[in-house]
């Protein structure tokens, strides 16, 4: 073997040698992000207790807490079981057959639902807020990003149906909440009482915010963002780089779409992609100058709540006009 083979062998046996270790670097690295981003290791973890880390976050929370002081008398616990785990809530009854469903994103629990509720209330929504699988007091060790959250939607909106006498019900979510509201109102097994979606902050592909998250820290996304997906098939069946994106073409409910020009996660370029799948012929995409991830209200109140006021009402009026047939001309007749 002369000296231009021996180099060429050696080389050959560093560039093997360093892509076994990067790989094997990567999985490890992708393991910690995961298990540090997406599992919950203590019941403490993610409790209701957690307050986020800014002071725009604690402000929310005061807001949330305001409006449940003021209408505690309305409230009480609720519970339901899915796929094995005890789920949480607490539901405010105004006594309407009507009801949101607030989905926090991950970390956040039906504390952090309260800061939602206000515009609702006040069009004479009944409140659900729940600790999503995972959160406060509900059971579960991995939020699954919107996938298995949507199925709980769907449990906690039986739960409506049969013990609340509600018959007219909308999601309101945040982030994965967003994912988890698309998920569970283009899902078959959907109660046709489900009327509509508010989405703030909703991502194409849990994968796309991931990635936006590791670029923005300065970390190497590739091939780590492949494995962290490897670890989460492995712990939940599911994938990331699946997303709402992919059951765009199955939503058909109306939906209102509340996104911030100044989120570096669910970007709003993504948000216009998105907008543009979703198959509903009632569709509004609304854009805040102002507000970080999953910060929109509480930079725009004013005009994030009369946004949702006024899909509540076109939801409402045209519920009623589908209680209505056209007997001849202009002349209507309720159906009861």
């Amino acid at each position: 073997m002369d000296i231009f083979q021996k180099c060429v062998f050696w080389f050959v046996i560093f560039v093997l040698f360093f892509g076994a270790f990067h790989l094997f670097s990567s999985f490890y690295a992708a393991h910690c992000i995961y298990i540090a981003t997406l599992k919950r290791k203590t019941k403490e973890q993610w409790g209701r207790d957690f307050r986020g880390e800014s002071e725009l976050q604690e402000k929310m929370f005061q807001i949330g807490e305001e409006w449940q002081r003021e209408n505690k008398e309305f409230g009480v616990e609720v519970h339901t079981v899915r796929d094995g785990l005890n789920l949480y809530g607490e539901y405010y009854n105004r006594g309407t057959d009507k009801a949101v469903l607030v989905l926090s994103g991950r970390t956040d629990t039906l504390k952090y639902g309260y800061f939602f509720a206000k515009p609702y209330w006040e069009t004479g929504y009944n409140v659900l807020v729940i600790d999503s699988r995972a959160h406060g007091k509900s059971d579960g060790v991995y939020n699954t990003v919107g996938f298995e959250e949507g199925k709980d939607a769907i449990a906690w909106t039986e739960l409506l149906l049969t013990q609340m006498n509600v018959n007219f019900v909308v999601f309101h979510g945040i982030c994965i909440g967003a994912a988890a509201g698309t998920y569970a109102i283009t899902s078959p097994d959907c109660p046709e009482c489900v009327s509509g979606l508010v989405g703030e902050g909703m991502f194409i592909r849990f994968g796309e915010s991931m990635r936006n998250h590791l670029i923005e820290r300065k970390r190497l996304w590739f091939p780590v963002m492949q494995c962290i997906d490897f670890w989460m098939k492995k712990y939940t069946g599911h994938s990331m780089m699946k997303g709402p994106l992919d059951v765009a073409d199955k939503m058909t409910k109306p939906i209102l779409m509340l996104q911030s020009l100044e989120d570096k996660y669910s970007t709003p370029e993504n948000a216009e992609k998105l907008y543009k799948a979703f198959a509903s012929e009632d569709k509004k995409l609304v854009l805040f100058e102002k507000g970080g991830h999953s910060m929109v209200r509480i930079n725009n109140m004013e005009k994030y709540d009369f946004e949702i006021k006024e899909f509540l009402r076109e939801l409402e009026h045209k519920q009623d006009l589908t209680k209505r047939i056209l007997i001849k001309g202009d002349l209507f007749y309720e159906l009861h």
